[in-house]
């Protein structure tokens, strides 16, 4: 019976008593314990605790206290913002509780956005070129002198409020000419020149990605997926000497099987590292991570935890979202079950 007490041998009680008797042992596996919950389902649950019931919650328990550790560790998502098609009521999306709020927002009648980051938007007039920086959850509005270019992508650098925000707004203009505008806030005028520099277009549905922002300087990708970068203290636009690996969705070679699905291409950056995601119709999307001088694929394994949110104004990355982890997010709300249009990569998201 050795093998038995080898088996058995957690089950003894606080004092070292020894062995709990089989008929014991039979009725307390009867009795559901809190204890047996999926660790993706604490997650969800700790997730709604403030840090003190939190912290309460994680002394329960082993699997108790690993859940609450990942849901102290977590970022925050990014959230969905509908834009209403008249009057001043805009919608907002938490997709880690899936909740919708509405706010009133008559600073943003009338206007688009441009971009988003850091809680801020940077938003410009339909009818005219005015454009401002607006925070919808603290009403704070930065006004910007208008912007004339009519660009073909925009982006800034980080928070209006931070004291070195830089706006960056850039056109193709011709072969070998890309027209540049920068500017920051309290500034006068936008500083417009046009620039050496080729941009390689893939098509004409597959431009460029979103701009964002890392290393002090702005960064995207063209059509063929190479990325190339804008420094704001020299003015210099370079593309990176970086391998491209033949992905089949914008490939030549694959032009008959993919050639006529909607393509979209995604940048994203987390501490440094940057993410291409390459999506074509409704096949899973493709995401590659910057690796020295090369792109290298990645699954699930090498993921390791991260959400991507893409979207064609900003795209960002998050660390272990309970229940949302290996897994790529757009900007689409099945409406059915209230949650975003996702893959995922793994039985682990």
């Amino acid at each position: 019976m050795a093998g038995q007490g080898t088996l058995y041998s957690s089950i003894v009680d606080v004092k070292g008593n020894g062995f709990l008797d089989n008929n014991n042992r039979s009725k307390e596996a009867e009795k559901p314990s809190f204890a047996d919950l999926p660790l993706c389902l604490l997650e969800v649950i700790i997730s709604q605790l403030v840090l003190k019931d939190n912290i309460r919650a994680s002394a329960v328990c082993r699997t108790w206290r690993e859940a609450g550790l990942y849901v102290r560790l977590v970022d925050k998502p990014p959230w969905l913002m509908y834009l209403p098609k008249r009057g001043n009521l805009f919608e907002l999306y938490d997709p880690l509780q899936q909740k919708m709020y509405t706010l009133n927002l008559p600073e943003l009648a009338k206007s688009t956005v441009c971009y988003s980051r850091d809680g801020w938007l940077l938003m410009r007039k339909t009818a005219s070129n005015k454009m401002f920086f607006f925070n919808p959850f603290t009403r704070k509005l930065i006004n910007l002198p208008n912007c004339e270019l009519s660009y073909d992508a925009i982006d800034f650098s980080c928070a209006p409020t931070s004291g070195t925000c830089v706006l960056l707004a850039f056109k193709h203009a011709r072969f070998g000419i890309t027209t540049t505008s920068t500017c920051h806030p309290g500034a006068t005028e936008w500083i417009t020149e046009d620039l050496h520099f080729t941009l390689s277009f893939g098509n004409d549905e597959l431009k460029h990605s979103n701009v964002v922002y890392a290393i002090r300087r702005f960064h995207c990708l063209d059509g063929n997926g190479s990325l190339y970068n804008f420094e704001p203290s020299t003015r210099v636009w370079r593309y990176e000497m970086v391998l491209l690996p033949d992905c089949p969705y914008i490939s030549y070679r694959f032009r008959y099987e993919y050639g006529r699905k909607k393509k979209k291409i995604f940048l994203a950056v987390r501490k440094g590292d940057f993410f291409k995601i390459i999506t074509c119709g409704g096949e899973k999307p493709i995401v590659y991570k910057l690796d020295s001088i090369q792109w290298k694929e990645i699954n699930s394994t090498t993921l390791e935890g991260f959400t991507i949110f893409t979207s064609l104004y900003s795209s960002e990355m998050r660390v272990n979202l309970p229940w949302m982890r290996n897994s790529v997010y757009f900007p689409k709300l099945r409406f059915s079950c209230k949650c975003c249009v996702s893959y995922s990569f793994g039985l682990s998201a």
